[in-house]
């Protein structure tokens, strides 16, 4: 109920605010293919409602990215940026901008994203393959964590490569991904990054239990029948196309993943298979809470969303750490 109505918020309210009548006609012609709509009417039938809608389905995949990568290493300070799938995903996006407007290259609506879970692939992969054990093949999750900051600082690197080469438009358009928005937001957006997140969340819980197993050990879970060499590559293919294809569309946009689960634990323990439903909600209403602060703090302009949910979650990031005693 509480995500209808930040949802519902966030669709109403902005630079331009719209009346609830006007919402209504906008829907009632859109059903009946009525051509006269007013300027609000089409803000809201063009910007508004699929701007809502991306924010619900990408906070739900940056969430349940993060609840699927903590159960994995049973460690609550995992998310999906920490082991360089956005900056890869990132890279991905700037490569396709730069090298596209170079060679004329744009081979349709899905290119974009290929392109970001290409880039998130491989940083993924570059994280788990350097953070590796050369005596038993395992790695330990202060060394796959201190490896991501690593690969991210490379791709992120790439990125600022790109954009200082790149002509005018596409430095700009790269710049987006650095910084995180919602202002692209469009129907073919909506229906590509909600193919993804809604698959991924289905195929998720078909491994909650597997998960939770997981949780009393490495060697138990293997006497209960769990191939855990299986389960890791396909929770982390999982993570890797909901967050490559969200971060293709609407940039970095960092601690999502940190942060819901965490709450969800405060909330009702450790379960999987409550964490990946209710990750899915409140990530979508933690998100569109942020795109709604981000339009309103400086109306009529806009703040980048990535910045609202870095300045929310740098703070409880560090909380947690200190909780844990990771710091010194």
């Amino acid at each position: 109920m509480l995500l209808v109505i930040i949802l519902l918020s966030s669709i109403r309210y902005g630079a331009v605010s719209l009346s609830i009548d006007e919402i209504f006609s906008a829907l009632q012609k859109q059903f009946t293919l009525d051509d006269t709509m007013n300027l609000n009417e089409r803000i809201f039938m063009s910007i508004r409602l699929p701007r809502g809608i991306l924010c619900v389905f990408v906070g739900a995949s940056l969430a349940v990215g993060g609840a699927l990568l903590q159960g994995l290493f049973r460690n609550p300070i995992v998310e999906p940026g920490l082991i360089g799938t956005s900056s890869g995903a990132a890279f991905g996006a700037a490569l396709y901008f730069a090298l596209g407007a170079t060679f004329n290259f744009n081979a349709g609506t899905w290119t974009l994203p290929f392109a970001a879970c290409l880039g998130g692939v491989i940083s993924t992969a570059l994280v788990f393959l350097l953070s590796q054990s050369r005596h038993d093949g395992k790695s330990s999750i202060v060394t796959l964590l201190l490896t991501g900051i690593a690969i991210n600082a490379l791709f992120l690197s790439g990125v600022g490569f790109l954009s200082y080469i790149a002509r005018d438009p596409q430095a700009r358009s790269i710049v987006f991904w650095n910084l995180g928005t919602m202002s692209g937001a469009n129907w073919s957006s909506v229906i590509i990054v909600g193919i993804t997140t809604v698959f991924g969340i289905l195929i998720s819980l078909r491994y909650a239990k597997h998960l939770n197993a997981l949780m009393i050990g490495e060697e138990e879970a293997q006497f209960l029948g769990i191939n855990l060499k299986s389960l890791k590559w396909k929770i982390l293919l999982i993570n890797i196309v909901m967050v490559a294809v969200a971060t293709a569309f609407v940039g970095v946009i960092s601690f999502v993943g940190l942060i819901v689960p965490h709450l969800l634990r405060i909330i009702n323990g450790s379960d999987n298979r409550f964490l990946i439903r209710n990750s899915a909600i409140l990530g979508g209403l933690l998100l569109c809470s942020a795109d709604l602060l981000s339009r309103m703090v400086l109306r009529p302009a806009e703040l980048p969303i990535g910045i609202v949910t870095s300045i929310i979650g740098v703070p409880i990031f560090i909380i947690l750490l200190k909780k844990k005693n990771y710091l010194f």
